[in-house]
């Protein structure tokens, strides 16, 4: 007598299929090819300066400004010109693309940590703790970003007016100081939603520790929105890094940041003649903070179903 044998179907993994759903919105299509393309000329930016034998801090006076001392046009030699020390704009604006990233994502992954763990345990507690999370939300809330960043990165001076610590380091440490408190908010009320559930009482009713019920129950259902306001908030940390940078106390030159150089264009006038000196770095910080807000917004479709297209 045969036996029939049943084949167990082949398990199907979530990511491909998460994938795919993702990259049938337009949104996302069109944001991650911008995103892509940022990342690929952070990445190649030590081949362009190879290649072209210009790195983002060397000077080139005999070639690069006439004999007037203003900086040559775009040419081979330099695709968007030089500026007024005769630097390559083209690689140091691709090394720009570097520094953005170096502090835009640690500086907003930061802050999605700190603010995720304080909200969860303000939301989760509830009572005298939430009380006085939120109040403390509040107070951190009200200082002006520019004026409080600008007094705190004034204080990293040592002899001779040089950094203590590495501007890079400091401006990080200080976006992620202001942009907490919105993960936080967030975190709280999604974690106050959640307690309330079904899911969570039953939990607790079964004796599941408070540790345990935050980890697996929680912080699961969480994610997600979570990961979509990170590349919300990043392309705004990303600003703010420009903007500290181009007001002078965020990276300082000869290192190329995009807010140190248009900052530098606007000082010296040049750009009003010559308006590829601003249009690099102005253009890339742009396309840079388009393409996070554009693939944020098709995330926030996908996972969000009451946004989603009828």
């Amino acid at each position: 007598m045969s036996v029939d044998v049943i084949e167990e179907a082949p398990r199907r993994h979530w990511l491909p299929e998460f994938a795919a759903v993702l990259w049938l919105e337009r949104s996302v299509r069109v944001g991650a090819i911008i995103v892509f393309a940022v990342l690929v000329a952070a990445v190649l930016a030590p081949l362009a300066a190879y290649l072209t034998g210009h790195g983002p801090t060397d000077l080139f006076p005999d070639v690069a400004l006439d004999e007037m001392g203003l900086p040559v046009g775009p040419s081979w030699a330099f695709p968007l010109g030089a500026d007024g020390n005769g630097r390559d704009v083209f690689v140091r604006t691709l090394y720009g693309a570097q520094i953005s990233l170096l502090v835009g994502i640690p500086a907003t992954t930061a802050a999605m940590i700190i603010g995720t763990l304080i909200g969860m345990i303000s939301g989760f507690l509830a009572g005298r703790v939430d009380r006085i999370v939120s109040q403390a939300i509040d107070v951190a809330m009200s200082f002006p970003f520019v004026v409080t960043a600008l007094s705190l990165l004034s204080l990293n001076r040592g002899e001779q007016g040089m950094p203590v610590i590495s501007p890079v380091i400091v401006v990080i440490l200080v976006i992620a100081l202001f942009s907490w408190t919105y993960f936080a908010r967030l975190t709280r009320g999604m974690v106050l939603e959640l307690r309330s559930s079904p899911m969570i009482e039953a939990s607790l009713v079964s004796g599941a520790s408070k540790a345990r019920i935050i980890c697996l129950d929680i912080l699961p259902n969480i994610l997600p929105t979570l990961l979509v306001y990170w590349a919300v908030q990043l392309p705004a940390n990303i600003v703010a890094e420009a903007t500290l940078s181009f007001l002078g106390v965020g990276i300082q030159a000869p290192m190329p940041s995009w807010g140190n150089m248009i900052a530098e264009a606007q000082r010296t006038s040049l750009y009003q003649d010559q308006p590829w000196f601003l249009a690099g770095p102005a253009l890339a910080l742009f396309l840079t903070v388009v393409g996070f807000n554009t693939m944020s917004s098709g995330l926030r479709t996908v996972l969000d179903p009451h946004q989603r297209r009828l």
